[in-house]
Order: C-alpha cells, then sequence, then structure tokens
C-alpha cells in the first residue's frame, strides 16, 4: 500500500498511520465510534471527513481541507471516513445526524451535536475559527 494511502486512511487494521503522518486522522471504521462521537463532554469537538477514495473531487478536497486545518489540528479529533470501505457506517453516521449522504462530506460535531457540514466545493468555505469556537 502506498504511503500516502495509509496516511490518509491508516493501517488495514484501522489503526492510524502515524509515522510521516501529515494530519492527526483516525480511521472512523465502526459503529461503536459513533457513539464517542455523540458523547457530551464539555468542549468536545470532532470533525469527520467522508472520502470516497475513487473521486477525484473527493481527494482534492481533503488536501485542501488539510491544508486549511493544519494549525487546529488539536483543536479537535479528527475522524477520516472511506466511503468505498465503509457505505454502511456513512448511511449510519447519516441517520444519527439527520443528514443527507455525500461525498465528499464534512461533518462537524460540538458537545455531540452537529454544528455544521459542507459537501463538495462548499467546504472550501468551512473555516476553523467559525466552526470551532
Amino acid at each position: 500500500m502506498k504511503k500516502w494511502v495509509k496516511q490518509w486512511l491508516g493501517t488495514p487494521e484501522g489503526k492510524a498511520a502515524e509515522e510521516g503522518a501529515s494530519f492527526p486522522w483516525i480511521p472512523l471504521v465502526d459503529e461503536a465510534q459513533l457513539h464517542t462521537l455523540q458523547q457530551k463532554a464539555p468542549a468536545s469537538k470532532r470533525v469527520i471527513f467522508k472520502h470516497s477514495t475513487r473521486c477525484g473531487l473527493s481527494a482534492m478536497m481533503l488536501r485542501r481541507f488539510e491544508a486549511t486545518w493544519d494549525g487546529h489540528r488539536h483543536d479537535a479529533s479528527f475522524y477520516l471516513l472511506d466511503l468505498v470501505r465503509y457505505r454502511e457506517l456513512s448511511d449510519a453516521l447519516a441517520g444519527r445526524f439527520e443528514i443527507r449522504h455525500q461525498s465528499p462530506q464534512v461533518l462537524i460535531i460540538r458537545d455531540g451535536v452537529l454544528a455544521a457540514s459542507a459537501s463538495h466545493g462548499d467546504i472550501a468555505g468551512l473555516a476553523p475559527g467559525d466552526c470551532l469556537e
């Protein structure tokens, strides 16, 4: 597996690739993690990037997102969902937060509640300061 794919998606065991990783992605791979996303811990901030590994637009938006949000990597937990491998998980996520499945798509979860979302080219308009404060 190429190094950049491991950085985006983690290892086959579902653990984030740490060595040389350019962004602190946590692979979103099972429904048990959805419970964690909805925990209402004080000041909890979670960002989910739903990424299709078969889509050029999704890859481009992922790179732009990483560049824009790099300075905020310690302000939230960042999850990456591979839609090709985990489509059912994406559907479960859409049901929990009552949103329509789209790809690429970013969800901002604050204190267990969906605070913001964007898809396709609108992802570039998500400002970290506005979403995480």
